[in-house]
């Protein structure tokens, strides 16, 4: 018996009980569709709590503090330590932030700004890293430059005056003036006008304030080429308390890097990328060390959700074993003609075993493509209803169900497998049926 006749053997005797098919067909479609959504609740909490709360750069930031040497230069990290860092698996990006070793005396309209230093950092890094801005952009020209949240002008010109809010200095020109002591002692001075374009994020901590000013790479450039030291730093000329003076790094010097983290791409990355940087020999920690927990704790939610909506497939699967045992019983003439005219008892099992995985199959794509809409439907509806009767406000990014696509086929194939093993008893039943009774027309 060829396999095309056995499923157009199998079709024909399907249409022949739609409605047993159909109600049989839902309530496998029920139970896949339980089980997706059970499951999906536990990825959709992991993704919002893990990925945006606690996946942040503040847990996927691996601080960095210096390397293992008896060498105090090797101990820095240095340039080609960041590009080796950057080469790692999984690291999104590297990123570093340096302070302007001088007062640049910014001033908007000749006023002065209150500010507590300037730091220079990598914007090309810092944007792959997210660097979060509570108003405008970051840098894309070398004049342009980003303020932190808490930045005023100094009110001592004008007490009486509320000074502008950090959104209120997007657009605004301000000056730097970078200052460098000559080896005579003369004190010159240059300035750098520059614009404002992005604000940073309030801290999350009330007791923080930060009001930098972050310039890139091309204002570093511009100070250092006028300053002739590394990050801008001025020199001290010889007096009598200091016969010897200070001569700061030149350019050509070995640059050295301060607060650098490395950035992975996903929080559960971060202990992996972390043991390989130990074994480079670097000092470092992470916030993420301490919240090893975090995702087992997610994994058995998910494991216990999958687990009971596996119990409602097997109640799904009485249906199944219901229909298949009903089919066989209906069928016992069909099943003795078959073996009368010399079918294999492995072909007739074979019928019913397709059988039952196309039901399990149907249900399964059905629960699936219901399960999405459920989805859909959650993450839409859940906030306002939140919102309505809680007075509380959902983060727009929050997510209550997610279905990753190896959920969807984990949960087919369960479907699949359950009808295989509701319909493996009958279609064994099939093949015992004793042909001259199956043949008898009294039956």
């Amino acid at each position: 018996m060829k396999l095309t006749d056995q499923f157009r053997f199998v079709r024909q005797n399907m249409k022949k009980n739609k409605t047993r098919l159909f109600m049989t067909v839902l309530a496998t479609a029920m139970g896949c569709s339980f089980l997706i959504v059970l499951a999906s609740v536990g990825f959709g909490l992991q993704k919002s709590i893990v990925d945006k709360a606690v996946g942040d750069r503040m847990v996927t930031a691996i601080e960095i503090y210096g390397m293992e040497s008896s060498n105090e230069v090797e101990r820095q990290i240095g340039q080609k330590n960041v590009e080796s860092l950057r080469s790692l698996k999984n690291v999104k990006a590297v990123t570093y932030r340096n302070p302007i070793r001088q007062s640049l005396n910014p001033s908007v309209d000749g006023v002065p700004v209150n500010n507590n230093g300037t730091t220079h950092l990598d914007f090309d890094a810092e944007t792959k890293a997210g660097f979060e801005l509570s108003a405008g952009r970051l840098p894309q020209a070398g004049n342009e430059v980003v303020v932190g949240y808490h930045i005023r002008i100094s009110n001592e010109a004008k007490p009486n005056e509320e000074p502008p809010a950090a959104k209120d200095w997007l657009g605004q020109k301000m000056d730097l003036e970078v200052q460098q002591l000559e080896k005579d002692g003369t004190l010159t001075k240059k300035t750098i006008p520059v614009t404002i374009v992005g604000i940073g994020q309030k801290p999350s901590r009330e007791w923080l304030t930060d009001a930098k000013i972050y310039i890139g790479n091309d204002l570093l450039s511009k100070i250092e080429s006028y300053t002739k030291t590394q990050w801008g730093e001025t020199r001290i000329v010889p007096d009598k308390n200091n016969p010897e003076g200070y001569e700061p790094p030149g350019l050509q010097d070995p640059r050295g890097y301060s607060q650098v983290q490395v950035i992975a791409d996903r929080a559960n990355h971060v202990k992996a990328i972390s043991k390989e940087i130990r074994e480079q020999g670097y000092f470092i920690h992470s916030i993420a060390d301490e919240l090893d927990q975090i995702n087992l704790i997610f994994l058995i939610m998910k494991i216990g959700l999958g687990f009971v909506g596996t119990i409602a497939v097997l109640i799904a699967s009485i249906g199944i074993f219901n229909t298949m045992t009903m089919a066989v019983t209906e069928r016992a003439q069909d099943i003795g003609i078959m073996k009368a005219i010399g079918a294999h008892p492995s072909a007739i099992r074979r019928i019913f075993l397709l059988e039952s995985s196309l039901i399990g199959l149907l249900g399964a794509i059905i629960g699936t493509i219901v399960a999405y809409v459920i989805s859909i439907a959650v993450n839409a509806g859940l906030p306002m209803i939140i919102e309505g009767f809680m007075d509380e406000k959902v983060p727009s990014d929050f997510v209550f169900s997610s279905i990753p696509p190896t959920l969807a086929i984990v949960a087919c194939l369960i479907s699949l497998g359950v009808a295989l093993l509701s319909g493996s008893r009958p279609a064994k039943r099939a093949t015992r049926i004793d042909v001259l009774r199956a043949l008898r027309r009294d039956l």
